[in-house]
């Protein structure tokens, strides 16, 4: 039954991030807003996701209490954008509240899966996320005619999320009985700051993927239509990845996240490259099996083993990552949208890999390389 309502947790939180990521850009785009102000508007809530983590050091715990709260608040701020997106400073403000919420969900639940599941059976589970997200691109690309349907679509996975996160509160067994004080020395980001540069990079490099591939790809000519069957097919590809993922995960952790790294970067580049190839947009879309599936499994894995605060370690993963590179990358993309936007995003993402090789000059990389 855990597996049901885990798998179902991912299915409907996904569908709701992929109305997010793949649609919302387009309706701000149709309702007025220009590319810049669609940058900001999209990086509030990563910026949120990057500074709660903060207030869990020492401040708050993430228990049962505030990940309920979350819960309601992300209801509300779903609920909110009815009366919101067509003012700008509201719309902001709104989404800014709903990355705060979000950035508690899935790091709470991330941490109850791999207690529960553990790497050979997370993948699987995972993957329902990944067919939640290109259902709902292939639905809602024939359905969304007004802003209005993106909103309703939005709202109900919303709540749909949420039914299910209470549902999954009962298996949450996972006590840190940490202290305030031994809690902030025992969590650390400096000790391997190449590690958490490199995750911060690869996410900015995903700026221009998340925030503008709709918006890029409907410029060069596809139509909406096909641009939502380029994003169901990289979910194809993801689900397969996630599907036979387990052997993959038993190699060096390390090794796996440089060669996802280096794939993302090569991607990036001939999305740049072949524009106005469809075929070529098809195939890179394919790496994305790599450039998240995998990357993603083996960073989470990595971070699991590597600190003893799992919750806390999740946090920060997402709060920097997703939240920090994800703010950084909506802003430089949206600044720098043009025809060369996935060749900056290319660059991005070999930084990425270089800091990650400045690992092995480390005296202290051994503890995390014998570890993961």
């Amino acid at each position: 039954m855990f597996f049901f309502k885990l798998s179902a947790f991912y299915f409907f939180y996904f569908a709701a991030v992929g109305i997010y990521v793949i649609f919302l850009p387009k309706v701000l785009l149709d309702l007025g807003y220009s590319t810049s102000d669609i940058g900001i508007v999209l990086a509030l809530a990563p910026l949120m996701r990057f500074a709660t983590p903060f207030l869990f050091l020492k401040h708050v715990k993430l228990d049962r209490k505030v990940f309920t709260i979350a819960l309601i608040g992300a209801v509300c701020s779903a609920l909110l954008f009815y009366s919101t997106i067509e003012h700008f400073y509201f719309f902001i403000i709104n989404n800014g509240i709903l990355g705060i919420c979000l950035s508690l969900l899935l790091p709470y639940i991330e941490t109850i899966a791999l207690k529960e599941l553990g790497k050979q059976r997370y993948g699987k589970s995972r993957l329902y996320g990944s067919i939640g997200f290109m259902m709902v691109a292939l639905i809602l690309a024939k359905f969304l005619d007004s802003p209005q349907v993106a909103l309703h679509y939005y709202l109900a996975m919303t709540i749909l999320t949420a039914i299910f996160s209470f549902l999954l509160l009962e298996f949450d067994t996972v006590h840190e009985n940490t202290t305030k004080k031994s809690k902030s020395k025992s969590f650390s980001m400096i000790r391997y700051w190449p590690f958490w540069l490199s995750l911060f990079l690869m996410q900015v490099s995903f700026g221009g993927f998340y925030n503008f591939f709709t918006i890029y790809e409907t410029s060069q000519g596809f139509s909406l239509e096909m641009t939502s069957y380029l994003w169901s097919f990289s979910i194809v590809c993801e689900v397969l990845i996630l599907y036979f993922q387990a052997p993959l995960l038993k190699n060096n952790l390390l090794t796996i996240i440089k060669f996802c790294i280096l794939i993302t970067a090569i991607r990036w580049f001939l999305l740049y490259a072949f524009a106005e190839s469809l075929s070529m947009t098809f195939f890179t879309q394919s790496l994305h099996a790599f450039s998240f599936g995998l990357y993603h499994s083996a960073v989470i894995l990595c971070l699991y083993s590597l600190y003893k605060d799992k919750k806390l370690a999740q946090q920060f993963m997402f709060g920097v990552a997703y939240g920090l590179g994800g703010f950084t990358g909506a802003l430089i993309s949206g600044w720098l949208y043009s025809d060369k936007l996935f060749l900056y995003s290319s660059i991005i993402a070999f930084l990425s890999l270089f800091s990650l090789m400045l690992l092995k000059k480390r005296k202290t990389k051994s503890s995390l390389i014998e570890t993961i």
